[in-house]
């Protein structure tokens, strides 16, 4: 009887093992991401983001003063991104990394940052760490559907925030 009771323990601690053995070697665990944007290869943390107070998230437009057309196109998106928000206006930022020489509603502007591609939208946590990057398109539908998969992102992680 305590051999039969000890069989059935041991079978039932490896068999769970095997199988994930087996599902890592013949990679039956999916790669695809449900993600829009692009994780940075290296980590950036935004330099004196503690000093200022900022929300959950924030959606941040990199404009380098060599930046004209493309950063001024990003810009009248970014209006377009904090309407398209809704109720969650609240819980997220808008900032503008570099000097816009447009008028804008109020967006915070913070020192540029050389790491950052030009005229890319990125998502910022409330700590100062870049997380994802949504890269400038020239293509208007492009660049629509890139800051579409933003927005999905960000309700995502909002509804995250919420649940934990």
């Amino acid at each position: 009887m305590k051999n039969k009771t000890l069989s059935i323990f041991v079978a039932c601690c490896l068999v769970p093992l095997a199988l994930a053995y087996l599902a890592l070697k013949l990679e039956w665990i999916p790669s695809a991401s449900s993600n829009q944007g692009e994780f940075l290869s290296q980590e950036i943390k935004l330099k004196n983001w503690q000093k200022s107070d900022h929300k959950q998230w924030t959606i941040a437009l990199n404009y380098p003063q060599e930046c004209q057309k493309s950063c001024t196109e990003q810009l009248q998106a970014l209006d377009n991104l904090y309407v398209a928000l809704g109720k969650n206006q609240s819980k997220v930022d808008m900032v503008i990394l570099g000097k816009s020489s447009q008028p804008t509603p109020s967006w915070r502007q913070l020192e540029n940052n050389a790491e950052l591609t030009p005229a890319s939208l990125y998502l910022i946590d409330h700590m100062g760490l870049v997380v994802l990057q949504y890269p400038y398109e020239k293509e208007p539908l492009q660049n629509r559907l890139a800051q579409k998969g933003l927005l999905k992102d960000l309700k995502k992680l909002l509804n995250y925030a919420r649940s934990s």
